[in-house]
């Protein structure tokens, strides 16, 4: 197997697009199954150099702020609150002189307020900076808390959670989880796919089938949403790290400073994912004002969306119509030439029911003449 260079990106001094990305192809060498990991990698190499194109201080701002939360909240060193375990009969916020924070350390309480303040200031700079993706955020900062107060109720019954936990104990985490993925899949992430499908067949229609093909690539969301999952592991293992520290009763308590580094890494990487996640969508369509919805919430909004047609070919000769198609999303299909067979299919791939190879040429039934099957649509009349 011969060894393959690294693709590198087309240095301009315009953004380089997805497409002028080469693939590497190495684990498709291995698997031929394996291809999409290759478009997958591709596709985060790409992120990553967006990443570090257009990312600015006020991203690592918002990255500082994230890292000074977590590690104000988690310091104990020379203070002891936590690693004491506190003092479980007094509790809460509002609640007078037996109130859980009036009875806290002083530096712990400085701290504490520091690490709020920090978190505020965090979600703030996501909300101003990004406009078009503020609902969507939202949600997914809804979906963390859910995930936190999980994992408080689960460790309240069952300090060792996951060890020795019941039925009970479980039921929380699953739920929440089940909360969060709703919110951050099934809502933001279809909000943003469907906007950016929207955007694709109305921006950037064009007669050439092979000019939309590159325009779906450019604007794939799948490393984005490999993101969404990705965050949601890591949202887990920060929350559980943090409750699981401080979760036993004084007496029994080992405060562990390994738990509380993991809690640190994977939040602030968690972090990172959650602004990489916020940023991308107002990256790739914020320039356009478009907002980031559903296809049922636009209906339901009262939003007229024009569904572009499907459209048939013509032959670029006698302009008779040809059986080549145009589909609504921009993509040409062909039926096939076995005899008898009734599927069809892109030119130049196989047909969807025999794999006999769809033809990239076209015979007119009229003139007779053969001609390439993009050169049957978007021909305009002389006259």
């Amino acid at each position: 197997m011969e060894d393959r260079k690294e693709p590198e990106p087309i240095e301009s001094d315009s953004m380089a697009r997805l497409s002028d990305f080469s693939v590497s192809g190495r684990f498709r060498d291995i698997n031929d199954r394996l291809a999409p990991v290759d478009s997958i990698i591709t596709e985060l190499r790409y992120v990553a150099y967006l990443v570090g194109r257009f990312w600015g201080s006020k991203e690592v701002t918002m990255i500082f702020l994230s890292l000074s939360g977590l590690v104000l909240g988690s310091w104990d060193i020379g203070i002891g609150e936590l690693s004491s375990g506190g003092d479980y009969n007094r509790w809460g916020l509002i609640g007078g002189e037996d109130s859980g924070i009036l009875h806290m350390e002083d530096m712990a309480l400085i701290l504490t307020l520091l690490s709020v303040i920090c978190w505020i200031s965090f979600i703030i700079l996501l909300w101003t900076s990004y406009p078009i993706m503020r609902e969507n955020m939202t949600y997914m900062v809804i979906g963390m808390i859910f995930v936190q107060m999980g994992y408080i109720r689960a460790h309240s019954e069952f300090p060792n959670f996951p060890t020795g936990a019941g039925l009970s104990g479980w039921v929380w985490v699953i739920v929440v989880n089940l909360v969060m993925l709703f919110l951050s899949v099934f809502v933001v992430r279809r909000a943003v796919v469907e906007t950016r499908d929207i955007h694709v067949q109305q921006r950037h229609f064009h007669p050439d089938p092979r000019v939309i093909e590159r325009a779906w690539k450019d604007h794939s969301l799948v490393a984005w949403s490999l993101a969404i999952g990705i965050w949601a592991v890591f949202i887990n293992l920060s929350f559980w790290s943090s409750t699981h520290a401080v979760a036993p009763s004084p007496g029994d308590l080992q405060f562990s400073n390994l738990l509380v580094i993991l809690h640190v890494l994977t939040g602030l990487f968690s972090s990172g994912l959650l602004l990489t996640i916020i940023w991308f969508p107002e990256f790739m369509l914020g320039s356009t004002g478009v907002r980031i919805q559903s296809t049922r919430a636009r209906e339901v909004a009262g939003e007229t969306i024009q569904q572009r047609k499907s459209e048939q070919g013509k032959c670029p000769v006698c302009n008779n119509q040809t059986s080549a198609t145009m589909e609504a999303t921009g993509g040409i299909s062909v039926p096939c030439s076995k005899e008898g067979c009734v599927g069809k299919g892109a030119a130049g791939s196989n047909c969807e029911l025999c794999e006999t190879k769809i033809p990239s040429r076209i015979v007119c039934v009229n003139c007779g003449s053969s001609t390439p099957v993009g050169s049957h649509f978007g021909r305009v009349e002389a006259w």
